[in-house]
């Protein structure tokens, strides 16, 4: 079986580089037998993700763009003190199986087996444990929400990536909404700011907007890109109001929701007009960006920007706990990297 990509070529790739999101793989430009075929292992086994993009990679009558991907192994281990993660695991290993997809006793046979990884686990604090193997074996990684338990250890991750010369990527499907993108390409002019909302539910193992919050914090951030400077949050028991202020004396926010209709959405504000954005459109699109980045190396957002994200959630919980006081990003984002210095055993 054809390798994913020639391997001098895959270690020039830097992890940080900025990436324009492309709705369009280049693959489906080519024909399905100039492609190479990618092999795909899952690791984790604790959300319906699985099942959604195995579909799409395993289909019998593939897209164009998905053609000669296919996931082919899977180490189930969930996280055993999320209740919903255990509960799934037995009934997603079998209707795994039924895809053709090979159960393996451990991420270093796994790794022998694939090209690339998807690091599925639902719970993000493992996930710095789970990727360091990935990331030595130099094989291309897609990491899921959350990125990690903490903004520390997404900067751990992107360091070791970097370290060993890997390109990853962590995103949310709902990056890749139709009106979302039309925003990011401009098509409202300059963005003046944003405003998205979403289901908010809450685990007590992470900070409040990594569990669900993230969605809507990723469609804000898509729009609004980097450069925010503060964060203030306003808590009650069904609702989080979270407030951005960027550079330009730009203001981007979320609202999550845990009460009333849950559903996804939100408006930009440009200087050519206003749009909706924030829409969940399926997984589709966001299988195919990861099939481009297995193929390419490129992922489709940048470091900074996925670092951002998770600096502005974590904050809130620190301006939350201050009674809603602003939170300065880029200072959190230097603590945060001071600590992760501290992980590092590569």
């Amino acid at each position: 079986m054809n390798q994913i990509l020639c391997r001098p070529f895959l270690q020039t790739v830097l992890v940080s580089s900025v990436v324009s999101i492309s709705f369009a793989c280049t693959a489906a430009d080519e024909s399905s037998e100039s492609l190479p075929e990618v092999r795909i292992g899952i690791i984790g086994l604790d959300t319906s993700h699985v099942l959604r993009f195995t579909e799409l990679f395993n289909a019998d009558e593939q897209i164009p763009e998905l053609a000669g991907c296919r996931v082919v192994a899977a180490y189930p281990k969930g996280s055993p003190d999320i209740e919903s993660s255990v509960s799934r695991v037995p009934g997603y290993i079998e209707q795994i199986k039924s895809m053709g997809v090979e159960i393996v006793p451990s991420i270093e046979v796994l790794i022998d087996k694939v090209d690339a990884v998807l690091l599925e686990t639902n719970d993000g604090r493992p996930h710095l444990r789970q990727a360091l193997p990935v990331l030595k074996a130099g094989k291309p990684m897609f990491i899921d929400k959350p990125m990690a338990g903490s903004l520390v250890d997404v900067i751990a991750i992107f360091d070791a990536a970097k370290h060993y010369k890997t390109p990853i990527f962590s995103t949310s499907a709902l990056r890749f909404g139709k009106g979302t993108l039309e925003v990011h390409g401009g098509s409202i002019g300059k963005v003046l700011g944003c405003d998205t909302f979403g289901p908010c539910s809450l685990e007590k193992t992470h900070p409040d907007l990594f569990w669900y919050g993230i969605h809507g914090v990723e469609a804000l951030f898509t729009v609004m890109g980097t450069g925010c400077q503060t964060v203030t949050r306003t808590h009650t028991a069904d609702t989080d109001f979270v407030v951005g202020v960027w550079e330009q004396n730009r203001v981007g926010s979320f609202r999550g929701m845990r009460a009333g209709a849950q559903q996804f959405g939100g408006m930009a504000f440009g200087t050519t007009g206003n749009q909706t954005v924030g829409s969940y459109e399926g997984y589709q699109p966001l299988v195919i960006g990861i099939a481009e980045f297995f193929r390419s190396g490129k992922p489709p957002t940048s470091e900074d920007e996925t670092i951002e994200i998770f600096a502005f959630m974590e904050a809130a919980d620190v301006s939350k706990q201050r009674g809603g006081v602003p939170v300065s990003i880029p200072e959190y984002i230097n603590r945060a990297r001071q600590q992760a210095e501290k992980k590092r055993t590569w």
